[in-house]
């Protein structure tokens, strides 16, 4: 055998080793690089809790600096690579998202991706005017003040629900409901009229039938009710005050719904020159129910009417002592004595 045949034979074994070497850390750096990828994916990248909201229009590099800004992500290479991934970033959608402790980059951009958000609870209560309604409301949703002010003028979807202009409020019930961040003014009516639908069940609807009052009706004679007073208890005893008076035809002479006509709920006293305006909202002059509610009752108010007490009272006077309670009367004269005291407390503490 040759020298240079013995050499080559000798170099291949140096070659196979190398060869050996190099696919060996080949393997190993594919391997860090395939266990680094898949902490991208699946490891924890959430650092604090945080609710992120994506304007419309928002960008995706507006997404990853507002998540930056805030120090959300413990990793935000990491949700941008799986975001790229994921083809993520061409396809941002509008939306309010509760990024958890706890959640892998794979969750938080299949969440976004998705446009899967989370509702959040809207409450609304202790409502007078569409403006108190509107203002509240437009604090929790993407619908603005105005657009919801705006309801209130469609006469077309007004009529649609089965609803006028003045009976309308009675459509939005008080209470606390799940919606999400994107719902427009428009989507936001539309669920409350399933909303009304759903609270005038079978139940309440006979209960309403069985004093002659329809839900509407019912719903303005809460308002007025609620208007009397802030005391729970008292409610049913007002409700069934009222229902008296309509069952015999008798002015309901309600100082609240004067109040409406007037303007003003800061009335302290309401004097004879606030009983003549002429309002179909002045209970002192005109007969039956008002044409609307004179606020957005309560369901508890409501639930006052339907469930009112049974009783012989005609006449209530707030109680001189201020505890915003009211002594109630049979008659007239009975009613005056009552007045009379309250009327010297007011003079008492010279409130006009």
């Amino acid at each position: 055998m040759s020298i240079n045949q013995n050499n080559k034979m000798m170099l291949f074994p140096r070659i196979g080793k190398f060869i050996i070497i190099f696919v060996a850390i080949a393997f190993i750096v594919a391997g860090i690089r395939g266990y680094q990828l898949y902490q991208y994916v699946f490891r924890e990248n959430v650092k604090t809790e945080f609710v992120l909201y994506i304007h419309p229009g928002d960008s995706f590099e507006q997404l990853t600096e507002n998540l930056k800004l805030n120090g959300v992500l413990i990793s935000l290479k990491a949700f941008q690579w799986v975001s790229k991934k994921k083809e993520f970033s061409q396809s941002v959608k509008t939306g309010r998202y509760l990024l958890k402790k706890g959640m892998n980059t794979n969750q938080i951009v299949n969440t976004l991706k998705g446009g899967l958000q989370t509702p959040l609870n809207v409450t609304f209560n202790n409502i007078r005017t569409k403006e108190d309604l509107a203002g509240k409301v437009s604090k929790y949703l993407i619908a603005d003040s105005l657009s919801i002010l705006n309801l209130f003028d469609d006469e077309n979807q007004i009529e649609e629900f089965g609803f006028g202009a003045e009976t309308y409020r009675a459509m939005f019930i008080p209470n606390t409901y799940q919606f999400y961040w994107t719902t427009t003014a428009e989507e936001f009516a539309k669920r409350m009229k399933t909303e009304f639908d759903r609270f005038w069940n079978e139940e309440r609807r006979k209960k309403a039938k069985n004093i002659n009052l329809s839900p509407v009706e019912v719903t303005i004679l809460a308002s007025i009710v609620q208007g009397e007073t802030a005391k729970n208890e008292e409610m049913p005893r007002i409700a069934g005050l009222y229902i008296n008076r309509l069952n015999r035809g008798q002015l309901l002479q309600a100082d609240p719904t004067v109040k409406y006509a007037v303007g003003d709920f800061s009335l302290k006293r309401i004097l004879n020159i606030h009983l003549q305006i002429d309002s179909p909202y002045n209970t002192y002059k005109y007969a039956g129910l008002p044409p609307g509610p004179i606020c957005f009752p309560e369901t508890s108010s409501i639930d006052a009417v339907l469930n009112h007490e049974k009783h012989n009272y005609f006449f209530m006077c707030a109680k001189e002592d201020f505890s915003g309670y009211h002594n109630f009367a049979v008659t007239l004269a009975e009613h005056s004595r009552n007045a009379a005291k309250y009327r010297a407390a007011l003079n008492k503490l010279n409130i006009k």
